[in-house]
């Protein structure tokens, strides 16, 4: 099934949530704190992590920017918090996911088999060749983007956005199959987010080049084709 990380400072939610995952056939470790939590996740192979934000010591949102500096594993945020800045910190810090307590196992059990799938997805994507619409060259193997020579950052949503629209360049994609596609499920921000990561993705690979590949098809959603 899979190995998950629960880095949880509640030990009874950290136990509940393990009794749950072990139910349903994963194998499952717990730390209880922001530092034992990041050195299990670098000490250790894990197919996910569960990491709550507010933790005693280091924090969530900085165990997760740690995190990513040595991986890409999922990660599905827990939280109490519920504000729209807490949602887009974490998800701009590289988590896949995030729910607010108090949620429903089975929401949270859902959202993991989600992630899990999409992990697996990304693996098979790193193999396939690299795509190129000139000056764009997107290399799923080193998980790069290159615009005119230059080396452009993306986070990870941002480089599984461009590579889905490239991969399916000329053909309309709605947003809500981009949602579905990208996110995974539902995200409680709707098709808005869409919008939102098209606009970062323009403001990276577009605007400082003077291009245009990404159009906006009214009342549908996004294409990317030749200028």
């Amino acid at each position: 099934m899979g190995r998950i990380l629960i880095i949880e400072d509640e030990e009874k939610i950290a136990r509940f949530i393990e009794l749950e995952l072990k139910y349903e056939g994963y194998e499952v470790e717990k730390a209880f704190n922001g530092r034992d939590g990041l050195e299990l996740a670098r000490t250790q192979p894990f197919d996910l992590i569960l990491l709550d934000i507010m933790l005693p010591g280091i924090n969530g949102i900085e165990v997760l920017r740690r995190i990513r500096q040595f991986s890409d594993l999922p990660v599905i945020l827990l939280t109490a918090r519920d504000a729209v800045v807490d949602k887009v910190t974490g998800l701009d810090g590289g988590a896949d996911d995030y729910i607010t307590k108090p949620f429903a196992i089975e929401e949270l059990l859902a959202r993991i088999r989600v992630a899990l799938r999409k992990k697996d997805t990304g693996n098979k994507l790193e193999k396939s060749s690299e795509l190129v619409l000139e000056p764009l060259h997107l290399d799923p193997m080193k998980r790069e983007i290159r615009v005119k020579d230059n080396l452009i950052h993306l986070t990870k949503r941002e480089f599984d956005l461009l590579h889905y629209l490239l991969e399916n360049k000329d053909i309309v994609l709605s947003r809500e199959t981009i949602l579905e596609e990208i996110w995974g499920y539902d995200f409680s921000g709707g098709t808005n987010a869409v919008d939102v990561y098209i606009r970062y993705l323009r403001a990276k690979i577009e605007e400082p080049f003077g291009l245009k590949i990404i159009y906006t098809v009214r009342g549908v959603g996004y294409v990317i084709k030749d200028e």
